[in-house]
């Protein structure tokens, strides 16, 4: 399963919550509505606070804090976005596509970068592990901690 970033597949996710929250017999506007549309157009994960922090900087009125969680809570619920958590303080989320695509991250302990691992042939490793166990894989998520090319000695850096 590869992540899809292309931006029909941004959009779609955003299509996907917007019926997905009218299903609910939710509003659409407001803050929930203005945390889709960034998400919609990330590549990986932000805490509540970078959200928060990316609304304030564009132009028109700009949700609160309780509001940004509030709105990550109810998309939470309704899966349509995952909750990440990388280790560090704060929580992460970002889009969970509808069919299942997803990536998974390597954060630097040292400067707090956050990168995105793609690879199909990890995918069906674990896939394959769980056959062997006849166990039936309904979500993982895998974090690597360690440091990034700039941050790791010399010569650990690939």
């Amino acid at each position: 399963m590869r992540c899809v970033t292309t931006a029909r597949a941004r959009a779609d996710w955003a299509r996907h919550c917007d019926a997905a929250m009218r299903d609910a017999g939710l509003r659409s506007g407001g803050a929930r509505q203005a945390v889709v549309d960034l998400l919609a157009r990330q590549d990986c994960c932000l805490s509540a606070q970078e959200i928060r922090d990316a609304l304030a900087a564009q132009p028109g009125p700009t949700p609160g804090m309780a509001s940004v969680y509030r709105a990550l809570d109810t998309l939470t619920d309704l899966h349509l976005v995952h909750k990440v958590d990388l280790g560090d303080a704060a929580a992460k989320f970002e889009p969970a596509h509808p069919g299942g695509d997803h990536h998974h991250h390597a954060v630097c302990r040292e400067c707090g970068a956050v990168m995105r691992i793609e690879d199909d042939d990890l995918e069906q490793a674990l896939h394959a592990g769980a056959d062997r166990i006849a166990f039936h894989v309904e979500g993982h998520d895998i974090t690597l901690h360690g440091r990034c090319r700039a941050c790791a000695p010399a010569g650990h850096g690939g």
